[in-house]
């Protein structure tokens, strides 16, 4: 998910087209505002901490781009893409590391682990609404 500061800075296609160019295929995509139920259910593993309130306060200050992507390793390439969630350890060249200035407002959300891949994808879409298709040769790039 890309945040709303991603948007607020139009910086959209720059991060879509990094996960692109390393081979993620977008097999879903589309912005939305969350309402405070679907954010503090994205975010539940969280509610308690100290940072809770302001991350899902940040995550309705404008539309997310929500979205799945698929790939060999898709999981760990996109947690690596974007770079450490402290933004003060993500190095140059990942997406926080070039374009998040506080670890509150660190621009993109990358699910963790299959299991919360399914549970967030259920959140965001319908069934009908992910677009499973091959590339033109059948293959990964």
């Amino acid at each position: 998910m890309l945040k709303p500061g991603v948007l607020q800075r139009r910086i959209a296609g720059e991060v879509l087209s990094r996960l692109e160019r390393k081979g993620a295929k977008i097999v879903a995509l589309k912005m939305i505002r969350m309402d405070k139920a679907l954010a503090e259910a994205h975010y539940a593993e969280h509610r308690g901490k100290n940072f809770y309130e302001k991350l899902v306060e940040y995550t309705l200050s404008g539309p997310v781009i929500a979205m799945i992507l698929e790939g060999p390793g898709i999981i760990r390439i996109t947690r690596r893409l974007a770079g450490a969630t402290d933004v003060n350890e993500s190095l140059p060249g990942t997406i926080r590391g070039d374009f998040a200035w506080t670890t509150r407002c660190n621009i993109i959300h990358a699910s963790d682990s299959p299991e919360s891949a399914a549970r967030e994808i259920h959140l965001f879409f319908k069934e009908g609404e992910i677009c499973e298709w091959e590339d033109g040769n059948g293959r990964w790039f």
